[in-house]
């Protein structure tokens, strides 16, 4: 599951997001907006939700979250 976030998630949020790939949380945040996406196999898969939602690709970043 993606999720759009402008706030931070919820613990139910991080653990759907989680429940891809167990270990860690692909990500891709809009700098600019302040808006991060996250969940999914592929940062691409963010990067995608962000762009939907009038994101522009230069401001767009991927990164990984490992909760540990």
């Amino acid at each position: 599951m993606i999720y759009l976030l402008r706030e931070r998630a919820t613990k139910q949020q991080i653990n759907e997001m989680l429940a891809t790939l167990n270990s860690y949380i692909k990500l891709a945040v809009d700098i600019e907006k302040g808006v991060l996406a996250g969940g999914g196999e592929l940062h691409a898969d963010c990067e995608a939700v962000l762009l939907e939602n009038g994101s522009r690709q230069v401001d767009i970043w991927g990164a990984d979250w490992y909760l540990e």
